[in-house]
């Protein structure tokens, strides 16, 4: 994996290039005092991980990585741990709080791989067998859902609650029906409501005003409401 180191303090740039040095599977394409010197070399190399502290002057490291329409994955290394949840809606790796230990930073750059890996051979699953799930962000973890095991979704303004049969309570998860639209395969689920997505295999009965799944009653959304009449309409 291409990475670059970003700090303005060079003792802690230099303790960044050595721990990336110590890590088989990451290759220092080059270190930047500022985000300013990072932004050039994104424009000339093909990059898939950035290691970038946050408060620097200029640009700091959150409004860098916010910059970025296609950003590679980011591992956040910081002194400040106040900016954790901000860093959360930037869908970073991992934020890592100075001084890091090489264990827990080995962990973080462990957990990037896998992301890549797995982004690395998105192409190939499209082109082979039908994917049979996803990941999400949950607790700074990436959370394996599989597309059978949900049940039903309700959104909460930024987040949206699985209902799962493998779980007995939902799963809460930062992010929106708009963005679950790229990954749930619209055959196998329905938006009956603004706030409400369920899979149609689980569905065991629908009313004008309702679907059932279970003995759970749901409400269609007048928006949604000829979805559901077309989805009635196929399976007859």
């Amino acid at each position: 994996m291409n990475c670059i180191a970003i700090d303005d303090e060079p003792l802690a740039l230099g303790l960044l290039e050595d721990n990336i040095g110590k890590v088989p599977f990451l290759n220092l394409t080059a270190s930047c005092n500022n985000a300013f010197e990072a932004m050039e070399v994104l424009q000339k190399e093909s990059i898939d991980l950035l290691f970038i502290d946050i408060q620097m002057p200029g640009l700091t490291g959150l409004q860098f990585i916010a910059s970025l329409e296609r950003k590679p994955l980011v591992i956040f290394i910081t002194a400040y741990k106040q900016y954790a949840v901000e860093s959360y809606d930037l869908d970073v790796v991992d934020y890592l709080i100075k001084p890091v230990a090489l264990e827990r930073f080995i962990k973080a750059c462990n957990r990037a791989k896998q992301l890549f890996e797995l982004k690395s051979t998105k192409g190939a699953l499209s082109a082979g067998p039908a994917k049979d799930h996803f990941f999400v962000n949950s607790d700074y973890s990436q959370v394996k859902i599989k597309f059978n095991d949900i049940i039903w979704m309700k959104g909460y303004g930024d987040y949206i609650k699985f209902h799962l049969k493998s779980a007995e309570h939902p799963l809460v998860v930062r992010t929106s029906f708009k963005e679950l639209e790229r990954e749930l395969p619209p055959n196998k689920f329905l938006r009956i409501h603004k706030s409400y997505a369920v899979a149609v295999n689980e569905i065991t009965a629908i009313r004008k005003n309702s679907i059932f799944l279970g003995d759970k009653e749901l409400s269609v959304g007048e928006t949604f409401r000829s979805d559901v009449e077309k989805l009635v309409r196929k399976k007859n």
